[in-house]
């Protein structure tokens, strides 16, 4: 086996395959490996984890995600942006050129990074239940391509307004977070940002480090004079720890949902199916990933 391997995601919107000999000229003795289907992310990083000295992922969230599924915490994992948003490299502070990142990571030093894990499965940057996971499983439904990877974030804004016109712009309490309360839908987050907008960060947890246990943040209800509010919560980073129609949960180890009905999961933006029990965990120092 060579020095390190490189796990690839053909499908993932930014990845070329000029990109990818670029990344390969510029990381020298890698193994490439491009995933076939889903979960073959995690398979392939399972067997190189202990033989390789370290594991590179050129792909989206969702090949990132599969890596941190399949390693152990042993070997370091370099992250190379390949997708739409890839936040969990924006949120690590690793710039969006492919090349770039390559390059950084080939002298980096490693960071240690708790993850969170829903119902026994890892995410590196968020998770959720109701109103986002249900954007994920509309935004999916518009398929992917080999050219294009998945839908952007003009879809997910779509998807938005498309639930919540539905709704009348009201999201009533579906599921109860124990020993905090009702909640129309609840978001984890490993890190701050939640997620990102286009360029725009979204500060759903502004308090949720790296470093730390998870964030939970439960809109107890959603009503149209609240919604700006909110809105601008996500924008600033101010008011929702402090609000009191929205539940925060800081540096956690374990928080436990049930729902009224079943309702969608994701982690890290890949939809989990419907749940009507949600765990919620933190696997303090589990991973080492490569950074500036």
């Amino acid at each position: 086996m060579a020095r390190a391997v490189l796990i690839v995601n053909p499908y993932a919107s930014r990845v070329t395959d000029d990109l990818v000999d670029r990344v390969v000229g510029t990381l020298g003795d890698v193994e490439v490996h491009a995933t076939q289907r889903r979960g073959h992310a995690t398979e392939l990083a399972r067997a190189a984890e202990g033989e390789a000295e370290a594991i590179y992922v050129f792909s989206g969230d969702g090949g990132f995600n599969e890596v941190l599924n399949g390693v152990g915490g042993s070997t370091p994992v370099g992250l190379v942006p390949g997708g739409g948003a890839t936040v969990l490299a924006r949120a690590l502070g690793l710039p969006r050129d492919p090349v770039a990142v390559a390059r950084r990571l080939r002298v980096g030093k490693e960071r240690r990074i708790s993850l969170g894990r829903v119902n026994g499965r890892r995410f590196g940057f968020s998770a959720g239940v109701g109103l986002d996971a249900e954007l994920v499983r509309r935004v999916d439904a518009r398929g992917r391509s080999l050219h294009r990877g998945r839908a952007g974030n003009l879809a997910f804004a779509t998807a938005a307004l498309g639930v919540l016109a539905r709704e009348r712009f009201r999201l009533e309490p579906e599921l109860e977070v124990r020993r905090h309360g009702r909640a129309a839908f609840a978001l984890a987050a490993n890190c701050d940002p939640y997620t990102y907008a286009g360029p725009i960060p979204l500060h759903v947890a502004p308090s949720a480090r790296f470093e730390l246990g998870l964030d939970v943040v439960a809109p107890r209800r959603v009503t149209p004079a609240a919604l700006p509010r909110f809105v601008s919560y996500a924008l600033t980073g101010r008011g929702q720890e402090r609000a009191r129609d929205v539940l925060y949960a800081h540096d956690v180890d374990l928080v436990e949902i049930d729902c009224d009905r079943p309702l969608p999961l994701h982690a890290d933006g890949e939809d989990l199916g419907d749940v009507r029990e949600v765990v919620l965990e933190a696997e303090r120092d589990a991973v080492s990933l490569l950074v500036d």
